[in-house]
């Protein structure tokens, strides 16, 4: 079936040097052909290459815009159908008069993501790869953005291939033993299966073993920073931001609010959350923003604990320590270049087996300790090395846990001696399961659902 040919703004709105429009399907270069005047004709040039030329109103035969036109031929396009990208001035009016133009020649406004959408259904990518482009566009870190490209490309995607093709092959040797059943010898069968299975089992668990890192590579780690008043929480954000983005005076109560911000530490994106301090009051503002601190810390991964160096530890201090006792966590003492009150040895007892870390945020003493001690409570040993597949969708860690059950279920079955044709169910559900991460077998409506999370124009 023919696809429409569809267009749509491919760089973000606003000014700028230069704004794309992005033409795909069928008729893309007859298309822009209509309304480009150039030294040649768009349908005579070379493909991957680029023409320049004037764009002219279809009506009128006027020009309206200066524009270099890129000419790709299918297969080798991002969709495998014919693309065109004008690129114009940058700037709304010049960006949005060069797409109308374009409508006006029979062509379809995109839907959010159908050009990559378009790339799944030619068979360019598989869903795993087309997911992953999202990711790159919404990469924060550098780290974040490696492992993105890495899925683009296909890391994850043929692994997956192979654990499918060690499924299918013993599933055909399966077949075999079923229609031969004189040809077979049991024992020699029901090994092959056992060490095929408990392959597929230990490779599904090595990528499920990186589905934390992956999730917050991906999503952030929600980061909340708690204390009661005045002890520095606000100076820690700008610290951890590298601007004065909180409101920092000695008043205790000045942060009424839940206040928001992304930072990068050591290659770990953080949603970074100030609070209000949380302590008894009778003000019914700050009152509000105490609740909203409580609520934050019920979602966060990652708790900043903030003491106060100049004061001893109190009964608020002991309940803040006892609330975050079951979460991830750091204690941070600040004001060291104080005279101190606070027992330090005596908040380590409490803290148990958490970390303890000592700031002079006034004097910009320990953040760099601080960044590392975060960076390692996440990102240590194996999860570092360059060569890992990291598994970061909800999709794709959801599907491969059922695989691993399915495909401990078979192993159960072997080592209880259940005959092969039943066996043979768990291995076919894992290869199932293993495939709708490609992109086998997917109901449209998940694939519409998928799509449309995408940006416009990609």
């Amino acid at each position: 079936m023919e696809l429409e040919t569809i267009a749509a703004i491919s760089t973000p709105m606003g000014e700028g040097g230069i704004a794309i429009v992005r033409v795909s399907g069928p008729h893309a270069i007859e298309a822009v052909d209509r309304i480009y005047k150039g030294k040649h004709s768009l349908s005579t040039v070379d493909s991957h290459t680029i023409q320049y030329g004037h764009l002219l109103d279809g009506e009128a035969g006027e020009k309206i815009e200066e524009v270099m036109v890129t000419v790709l031929r299918a297969p080798k396009t991002y969709t495998r159908e014919d693309i065109v990208e004008i690129n114009c001035h940058g700037g709304l009016v010049s960006v949005r008069r060069v797409l109308n133009v374009v409508l006006n020649e029979g062509v379809r406004l995109a839907e959010p993501g159908e050009f990559t959408k378009r790339a799944f259904l030619h068979g360019r990518i598989d869903l795993s790869q087309a997911e992953a482009v999202i990711d790159l566009i919404r990469a924060k870190t550098d780290r974040a953005m490696n492992v993105a490209l890495q899925q683009v490309e296909g890391r994850l995607s043929k692994l997956i291939q192979r654990l499918r093709q060690e499924l299918l092959e013993t599933l055909a040797h399966i077949e075999v033993t079923i229609d031969y059943p004189e040809h077979d010898v049991e024992a020699v069968t029901q090994q092959l299966l056992l060490d095929k299975a408990q392959y597929v089992q230990s490779k599904i668990e090595d990528i499920l073993r990186t589905a934390e890192q992956g999730k917050i590579l991906r999503e952030g780690l929600s980061t909340v920073i708690v204390g009661r008043p005045n002890v520095g929480k606000s100076s820690l954000m700008n610290a951890l931001v590298h601007e004065n983005r909180a409101i920092v005076t000695d008043i205790p109560g000045t942060t009424r609010d839940v206040l928001e911000e992304y930072v990068n530490v050591r290659g770990v994106p953080l949603k970074l959350v100030d609070t209000a301090g949380i302590r008894e009051t009778e003000d019914l503002v700050e009152k509000i923003g105490v609740e909203r601190s409580r609520s934050e810390l019920k979602k966060a991964d990652l708790i900043l604990l903030v003491f106060n160096y100049t004061e001893r530890l109190n009964e608020e201090d002991r309940r803040l320590i006892e609330l975050v006792r079951d979460l991830k966590s750091i204690l941070i003492v600040n004001k060291m270049d104080l005279a101190g009150e606070l027992d330090v040895k005596e908040l380590q007892k409490l803290a148990g087996e958490r970390r303890v870390m000592t700031t002079s945020l006034l004097e910009e003493q320990g953040i760099d300790e601080l960044e590392q001690a975060i960076a390692e409570l996440y990102f240590t040993g194996d999860v570092e090395a360059g060569d890992m597949t990291y598994v970061s969708n909800a999709r794709h860690i959801a599907l491969l846990n059922q695989a691993k059950k399915s495909i401990s279920d078979a192993i159960e079955g072997v080592k209880l001696g259940v005959p092969v044709d039943i066996v043979q169910i768990d291995l076919q559900k894992t290869w199932e399961l293993l495939g709708e991460i490609l992109g086998d077998a997917v109901s449209e409506s998940l694939i519409d659902q998928l799509f449309s999370q995408f940006c416009l124009g990609k």
